[in-house]
């Protein structure tokens, strides 16, 4: 790995940071109080490439690595968790699963009206009982000549309401069978397809995350993505890439924290001096500058092993589970730092704590996680 900020990166960093402080900070308690899901911002960020990050530029994207994918959602969150975490699953997760496995007709399809946001991305594997046992999903699909036809609901779906295209995981053999789930591309519009219940969230509320319903959903084979009973195999490879774009939104959450905290301990004055001067202050800050490195250096080596197409599944759980639980703790100690003000909306720290818990859940537990790592380093 080559530790130099590279000159393109710096100036991708600055372009993102520059758009979440014009167009998203203004704004982002009013989405957040109405749960509002901002889909021009998503179009306006389209329009600066940043939808279609990793999509080769022959299929309208900006053709650019996972270390500047990282960068950009990083700097978006260090704003707005919300609408970091809705670029980074329209991106990674609906886009990048096309990208991976659609043969050259589908990319041609979709790819390029992803690339721009003229389209808006969904992935649905999670449902009510399956959550990390997606092996024993419920959602089905039944081939009927030359179609096949859906019926379940997906929840925890992020654009579950408001995506024109969604990339569907549906099971397709027995229940736990080997090989026995499917990927399709829904497109918003097709009977049978339709948005259920938005839930009303704890934080990262300006990102929808709704169910999606299929009843007697009717698509077509040349729908399908990769081969019939790869869907579960291609869904393990997307999260993987997934996992450090969840990591570098904990990232971002971290740093605007510690930024914030930082700033009002060297403003705020205790008996007649900041309290930056504390040692109960200061130390808290060495810590959160501490770990905020320790996890963006576990994301560098993960995206940089993604990059060069190296087997990274154990290091971007091991990215996504540490960076994740230090933004928790870090926007916890922010909180704390600014005291009673910590508590109140008139200043983000607040934000940051709430929005910080869903990267410890979202695309694999903490304790999946683990799992992960552990199954990793014992077959080494």
């Amino acid at each position: 790995m080559d530790f130099q900020t590279d000159e393109l990166t710096l100036q991708i960093a600055q372009t993102a940071s520059d758009f979440a402080r014009r167009h998203i900070k203004p704004h982002m308690m009013e989405w957040d109080e109405t749960q509002e899901f901002p889909v021009h911002i998503f179009k306006e960020m389209g329009k600066l490439g940043l939808m279609g990050v990793l999509v080769p530029e022959n299929y309208g994207g900006t053709g650019l690595g996972y270390v500047e994918y990282v960068t950009i959602i990083a700097e978006i969150a260090k704003v707005c968790g919300s609408v970091g975490l809705s670029l980074a699953a329209h991106n990674s997760l609906c886009t990048g699963h096309i990208l991976a496995f659609g043969n050259e007709e589908q990319k041609q399809k979709y790819l390029p009206k992803l690339a721009t946001a003229e389209w808006i991305g969904a992935w649905g594997l999670t449902e009510a009982g399956t959550g990390s046992d997606a092996g024993n999903m419920q959602t089905t699909a039944v081939k009927e000549g030359d179609n096949w036809i859906l019926n379940g609901t997906k929840c925890w779906i992020t654009h579950g309401k408001s995506a024109d295209v969604a990339v569907v995981v549906a099971r397709t053999g027995e229940p736990r069978a080997k090989n026995n789930a499917t990927a399709f591309v829904v497109g918003r519009g097709t009977a049978g397809f339709s948005g259920g219940k938005k839930e009303n969230k704890l934080g990262m509320r300006a990102s929808e995350t709704a169910e999606m319903i299929f009843d007697s959903c009717r698509i077509p084979d040349a729908n399908r993505l990769g081969k019939v009973g790869d869907g579960f195999k291609q869904s393990l490879k997307v999260l993987d890439g997934g996992r450090i774009s969840i990591a570098a939104l904990a990232l971002g959450i971290a740093k605007g924290a510690y930024e914030a905290a930082l700033q009002y301990a060297k403003e705020r004055h205790q008996f007649d001096q900041p309290i930056s001067n504390f040692q109960g202050i200061s130390f808290k800050l060495a810590d959160m500058a501490t770990e905020i490195m320790a996890s963006e250096l576990l994301i560098l080596q993960a995206a940089d092993k993604k990059n060069k197409g190296l087997p990274m599944t154990k290091e971007a759980a091991m990215a996504k589970y540490y960076a994740s639980e230090v933004a928790v703790k870090v926007a916890c100690d922010a909180v704390q730092i600014f005291g009673g003000y910590g508590y109140t909306k008139d200043f983000p720290v607040e934000k940051f704590y709430r929005d910080s818990k869903l990267c410890t859940i979202g695309e694999g537990t903490s304790e999946i996680q683990k799992i992960v790592i552990a199954r990793e380093v014992l077959q080494s």
